[in-house]
């Protein structure tokens, strides 16, 4: 992953959660998370004490943690709204600490969370998840996991040096051997994709739908409500320096997401 350029885009992900006008209607934040860690933060790792400080405030103020799978019949259109107080919490990527960190904790507190994984690093790289954990995981019932392409590719970059049908291809690739690797592996069904870096335009949409996927997700733009793009629909990125009182302020204000 180019950390430098996905500092600048996390930074410009949490302003654009910060611009706009109220939005009519009923929302749900859905926040993203990456890596946690007991001791160190950074832009993409969050303290287990601070996560835990931010799961007490949700508590404290009534919130719901809800299944992304909940939201995304809201979304469609065949299923009812969420309770007005609800939060989704989302894991992109499949570092090792999900397992180690995060989920002791929503065993402990029985919490659904969504993970987008790209799955080349699965088993493979020292700082992933391993099949096994995945699979343990899965097997709660508090834990679905999807789609985040096969190797989490910046898809500009990619554009830029392949002709139009090495790029398509290229696309084609990310999206179909993701979600086949992920279903056989896992025994599951998958439907819905984070884009990486959160980049995606018509011809990623279509690319998508081509896929089999129902529903994806961007990497800014506020809270979901109806009337989202469901290959587009918005998240909140949570930073490792997002403290409570910011947290509070991203997750209670109604809605500062985006222009209606």
């Amino acid at each position: 992953m180019h950390i430098r350029s996905f500092a600048v885009l996390f930074v410009a992900c949490v302003l654009l959660t910060r611009v706009g006008t109220a939005l009519a209607g009923p929302t749900v934040p859905i926040l993203v998370y990456h890596r946690f860690d007991p001791v160190k933060p950074s832009l993409t790792t969050i303290q287990t004490s601070v996560f835990r400080q931010q799961l007490d405030w949700l508590d404290a103020h009534h919130y719901q943690v809800i299944p992304l799978e909940t939201v995304v019949a809201w979304l469609h259109g065949s299923g009812q709204a969420p309770a007005t107080q609800a939060v989704v919490i989302t894991v992109d990527d499949g570092n090792v600490s999900v397992f180690t960190q995060l989920y002791p904790i929503i065993l402990r507190r029985h919490l659904h969370v969504t993970l987008f994984i790209y799955p080349s690093a699965i088993s493979n790289a020292s700082y992933a998840l391993t099949w096994e954990q995945l699979t343990e995981m899965e097997n709660s019932g508090l834990v679905d996991v999807q789609s985040h392409t096969y190797w989490h590719p910046n898809f500009l970059t990619e554009r830029a040096h392949r002709t139009s049908a090495a790029y398509s291809a290229f696309v084609d690739f990310q999206l179909t051997r993701s979600k086949a690797v992920l279903e056989r592996k896992l025994g599951i069904k998958v439907t819905m994709l984070a884009w990486p870096y959160g980049i995606f335009d018509p011809q990623l949409e279509a690319a998508a739908r081509r896929a089999g996927y129902q529903y994806a997700f961007a990497f800014a733009g506020g809270q979901a409500h109806p009337g989202d793009d469901l290959l587009a629909i918005p998240r909140i990125p949570i930073s490792g320096f997002t403290r409570v009182d910011a947290f509070a302020a991203l997750v209670a204000q109604p809605l500062l997401g985006r222009k209606s």
